[in-house]
């Protein structure tokens, strides 16, 4: 067995209006210094924006995540106009969806290791701690809110900054904040939450401790999206927020595997939203996870959700096979998915046939 000693969150305040503890907790941390808040620019102009505890001196970022997921290049930036600015802030609040954690997180850790954060795209390569950070999803299902990874896209991959240091110090959870999520989006990314656990469960590094969490977060999914009350409710919004957090703790546990691994091909060469890509990829993996693409498709029927088909028949072979080695360098998915041997029961070709299949 493969040993984890992984950190967790330091602190987590759960339930609705917990968003307004925000302002007492940061308190405790301002210590003279400004706070940095990054926020999904969904919020601009609405009401969450007169409930922003910013002071005065504070700098807060509304970034637009929809035209595509964070990169290397915004990280770097967004450290040297604050560094340029007002210098190193006393922490870094992120509030939005998996891409404003993953910024939150990244911007933390660079603001004091040196250089670019393309050099820090791996495991354990970050050099020194960064600073305080806090997160509020307002959305769930990427489990961003509890990784030890911020997913980035650089020059050359996508590949998260990946250590104890990434996972943030203080997490609040509001369920209140994910009612206003649109009803497809809300989907999908809910789906992340259970395909983490399907793929946590279904290979190598699955453990008793993986396999707590991801019980019980399936155990939600399928209250939310199957039970007799499934739907967008406020029930249903609290169970998410609990049912998002223990799928990330499942795959830290554990790893994903295939899926996964497929649509960082899509997010890094088409630029697919990463929860999105997820269900266009999960549906036609049914030789790798049986069980969790049939229960996968009642999901999909019982919200009327239609994920389009023969998407392949408009890529060229170029494209398909850059999407295909972006996917196979994700040794530790394969690793996990299909076992250390992986490399002698899969080829560049098998994964460009998968791809094929969309």
């Amino acid at each position: 067995m493969e040993h984890k000693n992984f950190k967790n969150i330091e602190k987590v305040c759960y339930g609705r209006g917990s968003f307004s503890m925000m302002e007492q907790i940061l308190a405790e941390r301002r210590n003279g210094g400004f706070f940095l808040f990054v926020v999904d620019h969904f919020f601009k102009g609405k009401e969450l924006e007169k409930r922003l505890p910013a002071a005065a001196g504070d700098l807060v970022h509304f970034i637009d995540v929809d035209p595509h997921e964070p990169t290397t290049e915004q990280i770097d930036a967004l450290r040297d106009e604050t560094m340029q600015a007002k210098g190193i802030p006393a922490g870094v609040i992120g509030i939005g969806g998996g891409s404003i954690m993953d910024i939150a997180k990244a911007v933390s850790l660079m603001f004091t290791n040196d250089g670019s954060s393309t050099q820090y795209q791996g495991l354990n390569l970050i050099q020194k701690p960064g600073i305080y950070h806090l997160g509020v999803p307002t959305i769930s299902g990427t489990g961003a809110e509890v990784s030890m990874t911020a997913v980035l896209t650089g020059p050359e991959k996508k590949l998260g900054l990946k250590c104890d240091w990434t996972v943030f110090n203080q997490v609040i959870l509001d369920p209140e904040l994910i009612a206003s999520v649109p009803r497809e989006r809300w989907f999908y990314t809910g789906m992340d939450t259970y395909i983490h656990c399907i793929e946590s469960e279904n290979g190598s590094l699955n453990n008793a401790f993986s396999h707590a969490y991801a019980e019980q977060s399936l155990k939600l999914c399928r209250d939310i999206f199957l039970g007799d009350e499934a739907g967008q409710t406020a029930a249903n919004d609290d169970k998410l927020m609990v049912a998002s957090l223990m799928g990330g703790l499942s795959l830290t546990y554990s790893e994903v595997g295939v899926c996964h691994a497929l649509s960082y091909g899509l997010s890094k060469i088409l630029h697919e939203k990463h929860c999105y890509a997820n269900c266009v990829a999960f549906q036609h993996l049914e030789d790798y996870y049986p069980e969790g693409v049939k229960e996968f498709k009642t999901m999909l029927q019982k919200h009327d959700i239609k994920l389009p088909q023969g998407l392949s028949k408009a890529w060229s072979d170029e494209t398909i096979t850059k999407m295909a080695q972006v996917a196979f360098n994700l040794t530790h998915m394969w690793r996990h998915a299909i076992g250390e041997d992986w490399q002698t029961k899969l080829t560049l070709e098998d994964i460009e046939a998968l791809f094929r299949r969309m």
